[in-house]
Order: structure tokens, then sequence, then C-alpha cells
């Protein structure tokens, strides 16, 4: 299992979502994208993302002016 960080601060939804999207199909089963955010409707917008994707929604801190959230690939 491996974790990729994408920087994704000053982006508004839904392009945060979109990239992580685009990034997480280059992912295997069970590796992790942690995405580093600062847009309010970013953790909510992610956890329907996984919700509808079928990714795990791992976890989200809120941090210094941003959210670490983090999901993990669905199994293939």
């Amino acid at each position: 299992m491996t974790r990729t960080v994408l920087d994704l601060k000053g982006m508004k939804c839904p392009l945060p979502v979109l990239r992580a999207n685009k990034r997480i199909k280059e992912l295997g089963p069970g590796d992790e994208l942690e995405a580093l955010v600062t847009d309010q409707a970013a953790p909510g917008d992610f956890r329907e993302f996984c919700d509808s994707a079928g990714h795990d929604f791992v976890a989200c801190e809120e941090m210094d002016g941003h959210w670490s959230i983090v999901i993990r690939k669905k199994a293939a």
C-alpha cells in the first residue's frame, strides 16, 4: 500500500474532487490518496465522492487553514 499526496489548496469545488478522481484512477487497489484542500465544502464533497465511487473515506483532519483528507481506493 502506498500513499500519494495531492496538494489541491486554493481550488474551489468541484475541482479538488475531479483532480482526486483522476489521480486515484492511477493508483492500485488499497492505495491511499491524501488530498490537501482549503475549500470548506471539500470534506463533504469527498465523503459523497467516496460513497458514490465505493472508496473508503479514511480520515479528515483540519490543520493550519486547510484539511487533510485521506481516501483509500476500493478493491478491484
